[in-house]
């Protein structure tokens, strides 16, 4: 059965506040980065998946929707790739 990488990337939407975001852009500006701005913080995340090419996107999907993302606040992305 064929095996695949999916790399699934999490932010939070640009309406919403990030103050993770906010606290690592102010710790630069006291490390003299002060050029730094408009820092926004996400979740990585990697799975390993086996099965036929659409039932695996089909999965990855749904779980990138429904258990790593929240989508009224996050938007998600993903990439998959055989291992």
């Amino acid at each position: 059965m064929p095996q695949y990488k999916a790399r699934v990337y999490v932010t939070l939407k640009p309406s919403i506040l990030d103050p993770q975001g906010r606290t690592v852009e102010r710790a630069l500006s006291h490390l003299e980065h002060g050029n730094v701005s408009g820092v926004r913080v996400g979740k990585y995340i990697e799975l390993s998946l086996s099965g036929e090419p659409a039932e695996v996107e089909t999965q990855l999907r749904d779980i990138t929707q429904n258990v790593l993302s929240n989508p009224v606040m996050e938007d998600a992305r993903w990439e998959l790739s055989e291992a």
